[in-house]
């Protein structure tokens, strides 16, 4: 699967749709606060003020959100371009505000960075990209406002040029951090929440998987009542019809077929039966067989060294996340090694370790240290690397839920690959649930 942003994904999409009712709150939010800033500097403070002006603006954003409000659920999405041209009209209203109060000698003026710290934090990268220019437009023009600021009667606040172009500087160096500030955090989050969902359908997988056992028997169970009666009715019509030619074969067949299928389930319910406690309850070494068994035919060496031996080894619950943890790690270390990956297991009365080394290239230094990150395809900076790079972030992932602790590395100078070291308390790994 080619790589794609995350933008794109199945997930991602949704991740980047908001809701209209936040929208519609923070309007009401700026209604109330631009009335009331208004309220104090006119009559509070006693400035002059545009106050019609003012009004027919503020009452225009009011008048919209009532629209949006009665056109449109409560639960609505807005997809990427409703959402930029909706930031792009609150935008342009308190531009207007701001223009007729002036300007850039305005103290609300750093207020234009809000509706693109919106659009960055919550809308792909094209759309937040063209409010960000719209905005960079909007601090242009209030610039150039031939307005005074509201000041007190008779007085002149004389503001220097120097001064607006330092004030519109630091706007636009405000933001510009902002947005990419605010990207970049929204951009990790949905990241690490796309992954993390990966996870959980991952876990319910393999889940699903270790309940088959269950249902193969409870089938079994099921089945057993009508099967034996229809393996009743064949003996009696191979009692009746035995002689005639005309139905004694397909009679035959019927009673052998029969008998067949209460042989399989017959063998489905002893297995079930016999095996139970064998699946549900593993000792480590057969746990680290379970994991290293679908691997061994694929020209790479598997060696299994157990420093510990197996007298008094851990037993515990049949973990799906432990196991496919471990399997992924595995995968991972065969597929870059070149001749042999070595299985290390050891345990005492404190800890479980087991630790996975292959001899291939190893980690590079800057992708070791974003390892277990979601969406790091491989262990060197490769163009062409495909996947989405979730395999070692839910392997590691599942592993710390069990409560182990994982740490990656190199093996060292003096021996080529990467070493996976992941340690559990004995305690808990005894008491894990099959989770």
């Amino acid at each position: 699967m080619a790589k794609q942003p995350v933008e794109t994904t199945r997930f991602g999409r949704a991740s980047r749709q908001i809701r209209l009712q936040t929208i519609v709150w923070l309007r009401w939010l700026a209604v109330a606060g631009q009335s009331a800033t208004i309220l104090i500097v006119a009559f509070g403070l006693g400035f002059p003020l545009p106050l019609l002006t003012c009004a027919l603006l503020i009452a225009a954003l009011a008048t919209a959100n009532l629209f949006l409000s009665a056109r449109f659920p409560a639960t609505y999405r807005l997809e990427p371009w409703e959402a930029t041209l909706l930031l792009a009209f609150d935008l342009l209203q308190l531009t207007a505000l701001i223009y007729i109060t002036g300007g850039l000698s305005n103290p609300f003026a750093p207020l234009i960075c809000v509706q693109v710290i919106i659009a960055f934090a919550s809308q792909p990268l094209k759309h937040s990209l063209v409010l960000l220019f719209f905005a960079l437009a909007c601090a242009t023009a209030i610039a150039f406002s031939p307005f005074p600021v509201p000041w007190y009667p008779g007085e002149e606040l004389p503001i220097q040029l120097i001064i607006h172009i330092g004030i519109w500087c630091s706007i636009v160096a405000m933001m510009l951090f902002a947005a990419f500030y605010a990207y970049r955090v929204s951009h990790e989050a949905n990241q690490l929440a796309d992954a993390l969902a990966a996870t959980e359908l991952v876990l319910e997988r393999e889940k699903h998987l270790s309940q088959l056992d269950g249902l193969a028997a409870a089938a079994a169970h099921e089945l057993g009542t009508p099967l034996a009666t229809i393996s009743v009715v064949a003996k009696e019509m191979q009692r009746e019809l035995g002689k005639d030619e005309r139905f004694s074969e397909d009679v035959a067949l019927l009673r052998s077929q029969s008998e067949r299928c209460r042989d399989i389930l017959r063998r489905l319910t002893s297995l079930s039966a016999e095996g139970e406690e064998h699946i549900r309850r593993l000792p480590l070494s057969s746990l680290i067989e379970e994991v290293m068994a679908p691997h061994r035919e694929f020209g790479v060496k598997l060696k299994l060294v157990e420093k510990s031996g197996r007298a008094d080894e851990p037993v515990g619950a049949r973990n799906a996340g432990i196991l496919y943890g471990l399997g992924n790690l595995l995968e991972n270390a065969v597929d870059y090694a070149k001749d042999m990956v070595t299985v290390t297991v050891a345990h005492d009365q404190q800890q479980v370790m087991v630790t996975i080394e292959d001899d291939g290239d190893g980690y590079s230094p800057d992708i070791l240290a974003r390892i277990g990150d979601p969406y790091v395809t491989k262990r060197h900076n490769d163009a062409t690397a495909g996947g989405l790079g979730l395999g070692l972030f839910i392997a590691k992932t599942l592993l710390e839920r069990s409560g182990a602790s994982l740490t990656f590395e190199n093996r060292g100078p003096n021996a080529a690959g990467a070493r996976v070291t992941v340690v559990w308390p004995r305690s808990v790994m005894e008491d894990n649930k099959s989770r």
